[in-house]
């Protein structure tokens, strides 16, 4: 590959030979990107009550602000992606960065909530860029096992978001107040656009764009979607989506509810679980050195799927208490490091000219099932924690 540390640069896509400094890089900046979304979710949880205070509305509607962004979140990744495909992953990705930084900004200043639901749906829309175009980047640059390792590298990254954001929030919260939150994520998007003028380079060159209209565009979806070389490692990874959405959903009605936990140690809790995820990433790209990636994917949800069995017995029995059943849900999460590198080095691996195409529609995939098991788990909530690992063996 060429190596170049001009953002302005393009790259000679689909090459295995990074230079270590290039890698680092990259993996750094587009792992912060991909760590948006938590730190956008987890940061602001703990102000609902404050927020539905101050702009004089109930807590339920200030939920609708988080169903908000994530819709944004799906919605935009179709947007950024098939516009990556089709003009370069610099320009999209600048200006979702911008979008989200200064939506913030707004969020940080209003006094309406259905302001506040408008901007964070406009928030998600331009946060999904990072999510979306950082894998289609990857691809352009890195085979599968190559890409497999720095996906992992990233999710060690972006692991950090869902480890210090709920602290984080917190502690604006106390030392300051909501919107110092939002004014958080306003420095965050004009740093994330900076590390994109900066340190980015365009992966896409212009022979390797897409031409069409908009019927071409519909029309890659359905052949992508059909794809089984995309279609299986796709599920994979949108049915371990669903798994995290079903523990973020119900983890403090069954901690703190049904298993009595202090509101301090479920914080813990709650970051150890995210620690796991950060060993499973960091693990895997030691085991890519001897495994190739649909090894590790078969093996990794091969114990998901056992030990979602082991947890719905012990929901169903209470055989073992909160130990096991809380080493049940670690080891699940631990899993989910080496399924979503695999797997989605798996899905992107057979569309190097459409990665962008490809990303989105996997995003699509993850926050549809995502959503759809945090719905059912409220649906058939029944007051024990039976609902929350009935979903978690889903594994295809």
């Amino acid at each position: 590959m060429a190596q170049s540390n001009s953002a302005s640069a393009v790259l000679q896509p689909r090459t295995t030979e990074a230079s270590p400094a290039l890698a680092r890089q990259l993996a750094w900046t587009l792992g912060c990107m991909a760590a948006y979304g938590p730190f956008a979710v987890d940061m602001y949880l703990p102000a609902f009550p404050t927020i539905a205070a101050q702009l004089g509305t109930s807590v339920g509607k200030v939920q609708l602000t988080l169903a908000a962004f994530i819709v944004g979140l799906a919605v935009g990744q179709v947007l950024w992606g098939t516009l990556s495909d089709h003009v370069g992953r610099r320009v999209p990705l600048l200006c979702g960065c911008l979008i989200s930084g200064a939506v913030s900004s707004v969020i940080a200043t209003t006094h309406s909530i259905d302001m506040l639901i408008a901007a964070r749906f406009l928030m998600g829309l331009g946060g999904s860029a990072g999510l979306v175009i950082s894998r289609a980047i990857v691809r352009d640059l890195f085979e599968e096992r190559e890409a497999a390792r720095f996906y992992s590298m990233m999710m060690v990254i972006s692991g950090v978001g869902p480890i210090v954001s709920p602290f984080l929030g917190t502690l604006l919260l106390t030392q300051f107040n909501w919107r110092a939150i939002f004014w958080t994520m306003t420095i965050f998007g004009a740093l994330c656009a900076l590390a994109v003028l900066w340190l980015i380079p365009e992966t896409l060159p212009r022979e390797s764009r897409m031409r069409g209209h908009v019927a071409d565009v519909f029309r890659g979806y359905g052949r992508i979607l059909v794809n089984g070389r995309f279609f299986t490692p796709a599920m994979a990874v949108g049915c371990n989506t669903a798994m995290l959405f079903t523990y973020l959903a119900n983890s403090s009605f069954v901690f703190i509810q049904l298993y009595k936990i202090p509101l301090t140690l479920f914080s813990f809790l709650f970051s150890l679980n995210a620690v796991g995820c950060y060993i499973g990433s960091q693990s895997n790209r030691i085991l890519l050195r001897h495994f190739d990636s649909e090894a590790l994917l078969r093996k990794a949800l091969g114990v998901n799927f056992c030990t979602g069995l082991l947890l719905i017995v012990c929901a169903r029995t209470g055989f073992g208490g909160f130990p096991l059943f809380f080493a049940g849900l670690f080891l699940c999460i631990t899993m989910a490091g080496v399924i979503f590198p695999n797997g989605t080095a798996m899905t992107m691996q057979p569309f190097a000219t459409e990665a962008g195409t490809a990303s989105a529609l996997l995003g699509v995939l993850q926050f549809t099932l995502g959503a759809a098991a945090g719905a059912l788990a409220g649906i058939f909530n029944n007051g024990t924690a039976l609902p929350m690992p009935c979903k978690l063996p889903a594994s295809p």
